[in-house]
This record gives structure tokens, C-alpha cells and sequence, in this order.
């Protein structure tokens, strides 16, 4: 931290935002729309962060988008499913300004911006319990044209590569079972080949699909809107220290390969960076053991926000859990490329698989969110070992729903086992002593499993019993969507470790998103959004798009703050 009372500037601003995800370019944006000056820095030199590479949704309840859809949903029922969530945390007053003013954010962005969100019919919470809902609460970026941005699409953070196809074509939700089976219906074949024939266009003059869906097109939304806004974006520059002046945060020192520069922020700096990211530092104080040797963050995210916002006196809170996790498998592609699989909804609650600790046996509802998921692997550290824990099914399934990186139909997975990968095993006995688990445990495992799928009712688990299990299913396998049958072998295993998706832990703050010190006293003019800041669901995982949803909503709110907009408001929204 430097500290000052009369030193140079390279330049001035209104405020100063770090970091270009969607936090970060949410409060550039909202800030240039209320009169201010903008300078927004990116340590990369592409726009988007985590969003980019995620589905994109956000998890708010109330919204009038929701109530148009005909899909509506209370801020009430929120309130009650929130409650039996977090108990006494549920309390926290930044957790009452973020439902108050979700909807009020979504509606400012809709009518000044082109940031649109619409919600799907079905995307449940990913608890059951009292107030939750199946649908209403996550809403998602309408699709965007990437060719509106010209050179600029290049700036734009690419999906992972796992998750496109074609040398670039990004693949949702409502494109897989078309791509899968083109010929079955004439709507199928009409679907794909529009797709293909868009693709082929835009590989003519992009490196990759312009088709843009899910966290690439809300990305895209925004950083449109600051290039028509032309909000002074700087990139490959990133944040060194915060520049503290008495008891107030004036500005910031950046580095860039050109060297280093001060900019002065007159109405405040808003830390936008990510979160804990890759931070080696942050990494061993926060996250266990056996949780920080893979990350779905990108590269350049490495916790500068937050060691910079606690140099400057502001303090990092831990929560239940310091991150949201996600069952990730790992392959060494032949280009060198590390592939980090995250397996969210595609295979783990479809009828015919389980998961397996290092003894052979089962210990979570596999169709569970991919945090609760990772939770329970990291319940207990007691032997056996559930890190990695394995994803086990037979060749059938491989076929229907694919496993990881296999997409399903594949023929050869020689690639795959001889990878190390995919083990294989031609008995349930010899595909154990491939993981090494006990065969025995394994056999028993999976005749248990086998007595649910027949009955419908997992015993153990109760998979398949709320809606999200039933959801991600297969509404064709019945009497449980989420239950069939092993067959006969080949048999086959997947290793899935813990990879944090985003984390919970970061920067205290208040409801007005202004960073706080130990003693409770906000500092003034440093404001923390998205991971840079605490989760307001303290480790806990709502549902879809509770990390982009808060972080639009504390980077909209710390925006306003700086602007004096929000000073009239009734006293709740604060």
C-alpha cells in the first residue's frame, strides 16, 4: 500500500474499476451511464474472466423478466428457502440488499443497455428445500451476434475448449440431442444445419464461432455496450497497489509492460479481479489441502483484488466454504494442452452411473449440484480417500450420454485409456483393481445400486427425488429418471477431483459493496464486487448463477454509490 498526502498522477478519473468480468465491466458500465468518468483495467488482454467460460446465468429472485415469462417467482419464497439454507446468516444485510435490488438491476439494465436476460421454464434450485423454486430465479444472457463487435469479437475470453466443438462452435443445452441425432427429425436437421452453416461462415473470417450463448454472450453484451459508450478500457494492465491517502482510498498504481503508472479515482476504485483464483498465497491460507491443485479460473486470475484490497486494511472473511466446487476430470491432450473437464450436468445424473471413493463404495447422491457434489468428497479426510473419487458405468452409457471429455456415441476410446483417462475393466473385479478400490466393495456397490434402478428408489441417497435431480435425468428411463440398471461389462471409470469454480472467501463488505475494515468502519472510496468480495451465501450454492447474479448486483450498487445515485432510495436499499 502507498500512502501520500501530496504525490504525482499519470491521470485522473471518476472511478476506477479492475478487472473485466462481468462484475467489472457491469460497474465501467453503469458508472459511464450516471456520468462518469470510466477507466476500467484488465490484466489480460481479453475481456470476461470466470463469466466467459461459464453458462452464464443469474440467480434472481423476484424479477419482472421472470413475471413476463410467465414463470413468476416471490422475493418471499426466496426469503424462506434462503432461511433454511443459511440460518443465521440469512440475517446479513447484504444478503437484503441483494434481493431488493436484483430485480431494480435487471430492469435498469434491460432499458438502458442491451444486457437482456430471459428465464428458461425449468431451472430448479439446486436445494430442496421450503421456498425453493423450479424455475424463475436463474435467468439467462439472451444470444448475441458476435459480429457486431468486428476486431474487437477477439478481445472476447473463449469458452473452454472442451466445451466446443469444431474448431470454435459453442454447443448449448437445446443443440446436443440435435448434433447427436440429425436425421430423427426434420426439426433436427433444419437445427444443425443452420448451426453448421453459420460456423462455416464465420471460420471464414473469425478463429472461431460467432454464435455466442450462455457467459460469452452476457460478456459480450456488456463489453459492446462500453465500446459504444467508449469507456477507456485498458488492457495487459494490471493492479500493483492501492494508493491510500489518510483514511481514504484515492487511487491506484497499475503495471503494464510499458512500465508502471498512478491514476487517481476521485469517486472511488471498484475490485473486480476474481477472486483467489490461481494465488498461490491465498491458495494455502484458504483452500484445503487437497483442493489447490486445479482451478477453473482463468490464468490471469491470481487474487490481486483481494491481497491488494488487505494491504490497504481491509479484511478477508473465510465462509463455510471457501469456494464453489466442481467434480473435474483431467486429460493430457497430444498438444500439450491440460483439459479440465468439469462434469456440471451432462453425465452425473443420468440413469447408469455412480460414484465411487477409493474403497469401491457410494457416499453422495451423484445427481446433487457439482458443489454438494464436491462437498461431500470433502467431508472427511478419514480413510478411504474420496480425492479423486471415480464416476463408474458400464459401455452403454458411454454410448447414450458419453462420460467427461467422450462425447456420447463414441466408438474408439483407445484414446481415452491409453491417456490414463478412462479405465477399463472387462469385470466390475478387474475394472477395481484398475482404481484401485476393493472388488468386492464394487461388486456389492453396484448390485445395490442395481436393486434401486429396478424398484425406482434410491435407498441410500434418495436420488432422483427433487427436481433438479429429476431435471438433469433422463425423462425417458423410467420409473426414476436418475436409476438404471449396470449391465454386462466392459465396465468403465473416470477420476473427478476437486476444482474450485469460483471462491467464497474474499474482501468484507457492506450493502453498499464499500470494503470494510476489522473494526466494521467502511474505507472510503474502495468498493469490492463478484470474488473480490465475501459471498453472501457464505460457501453455500443457491442455485444457477449465484455468483454471476451478486456480482452484477454489488458491481451495479457500488457504481450508483459512487455516482450519488442511489441517495434518495428508501434506507432498505442501501
Amino acid at each position: 500500500m502507498t500512502s501520500a498526502n501530496d504525490r504525482h498522477w499519470d491521470s485522473e478519473t471518476d472511478l476506477l474499476v479492475i478487472g473485466a468480468g462481468a462484475g467489472g465491466m457491469t460497474a465501467a458500465l453503469v458508472g459511464k451511464l450516471e456520468g462518469l468518468n470510466v477507466v476500467l483495467c484488465e490484466k489480460s488482454d481479453m475481456v470476461g474472466g470466470t463469466t466467459a467460460t461459464s453458462a452464464g446465468s443469474v440467480w434472481i429472485p423476484g424479477s419482472s423478466q421472470s413475471r413476463k415469462a410467465g414463470v413468476p417467482d416471490s422475493i418471499d419464497a426466496a426469503k424462506i428457502y434462503l432461511a433454511g439454507l443459511l440460518g443465521d446468516n440469512a440475517s446479513d444485510e447484504r444478503l437484503s440488499a441483494f434481493l431488493t435490488l436484483g430485480p431494480v438491476m435487471l430492469d435498469y439494465l434491460e432499458q438502458r443497455t442491451s444486457v437482456v436476460f430471459s428465464p428458461p421454464p425449468v431451472h430448479p434450485d439446486y436445494r430442496d428445500l421450503p421456498g425453493a423454486a423450479t424455475g424463475g430465479r436463474a435467468l439467462g444472457a439472451v444470444p448475441f451476434d458476435g459480429r457486431e463487435l468486428g476486431a474487437d469479437f477477439e478481445r472476447v475470453r473463449p469458452p473452454r475448449r472442451e466445451f466446443m466443438v469444431l474448431g470454435g462452435m459453442m454447443v448449448g443445452k437445446n443443440d446436443i440431442q440435435p448434433l447427436l441425432a440429425p436425421f430423427r427429425t426434420w426439426g433436427n436437421f433444419r437445427h444443425v444445419v443452420g448451426l453448421l452453416a453459420r460456423h462455416a461462415r464465420d471460420r471464414l473470417k473469425f478463429n472461431r464461432g460467432t454464435r455466442l450463448i450462455m457467459g460469452n454472450a452476457l460478456v459480450a453484451r456488456l463489453f459492446n455496450d462500453l465500446r459504444k459508450l467508449a469507456v477507456d478500457i485498458r488492457y495487459r494492465t494490471a493492479l500493483k497497489e492501492l494508493v491510500r491517502i489518510g483514511d481514504e482510498i484515492a487511487g491506484a498504481v497499475l503495471s503494464t509492460p510499458a512500465g508502471e503508472f498512478t491514476v487517481r479515482a476521485r469517486r472511488g476504485v471498484v475490485l473486480a479481479t476474481g477472486g483467489i483464483g490461481w494465488s498461490e498465497a491465498l491458495r494455502e491460507r484458504f483452500l484445503p489441502e487437497n483442493t489447490r491443485r486445479f482451478s477453473l479460473s482463468p490464468d490471469p486470475n491470481t487474487g490481486d483484488g483481494i491481497l491488494a484490497g488487505e494491504r490497504a486494511s481491509g479484511e478477508i472473511e473465510s465462509t463455510k466454504s471457501p469456494a464453489l466446487w466442481m467434480p473435474s476430470s483431467i486429460m493430457q491432450q497430444p498438444d500439450g494442452h491440460l483439459s479440465i473437464f468439469p462434469h456440471i450436468m451432462l453425465d452425473r445424473a443420468k440413469p447408469g452411473l455412480l460414484a465411487v471413493d477409493a474403497s469401491g463404495r457410494r457416499f453422495v447422491n451423484e445427481a446433487n449440484s457439482y458443489h454438494d457434489f464436491v462437498e461431500s468428497m470433502l467431508k472427511s479426510n478419514r480413510s478411504p480417500a474420496r480425492v479423486p473419487s471415480y464416476l463408474v458405468c458400464d459401455r452403454s452409457f458411454i454410448s447414450d450420454f458419453g462420460l467427461g471429455l467422450i462425447y456420447p456415441g463414441t466408438r474408439n476410446l483407445g484414446r481415452f485409456t491409453q491417456a490414463g483417462y478412462l479405465f477399463e475393466g472387462r469385470t466390475i473385479a478387474e475394472l477395481a483393481v484398475k482404481i484401485g478400490a476393493i472388488g468386492e466393495a464394487l461388486m456389492q456397490t453396484i448390485e445395490r445400486y442395481n436393486q434401486y434402478a429396478q424398484t425406482g428408489f434410491d435407498e441410500e441417497f434418495g436420488r432422483g427425488a427433487s427436481p433438479l435431480n429429476r431435471f438433469n435425468g433422463d425423462p425417458d428411463c423410467k420409473p426414476n429418471p436418475c436409476l438404471r440398471k449396470i449391465g454386462p461389462g466392459p465396465y468403465y471409470a473416470v477420476a473427478v477431483w476437486p476444482a474450485d469454480l469460483a471462491s467464497s472467501a474474499g474482501l468484507r463488505t457492506d450493502a453498499r459493496s464499500r470494503v470494510v475494515r476489522s473494526g466494521g468502519v467502511p474505507l472510503r472510496g474502495l468498493y469490492a464486487a463478484g470474488a473480490d468480495a465475501t459471498s453472501i451465501f457464505r460457501g453455500t450454492y443457491p442455485g444457477p448463477g449465484t455468483m454471476i447474479g451478486p456480482a452484477m448486483v454489488f458491481a451495479w450498487r457500488a457504481a450508483m454509490d459512487a455516482a450519488h445515485a442511489l441517495d434518495n432510495r428508501p434506507k432498505q436499499a442501501d
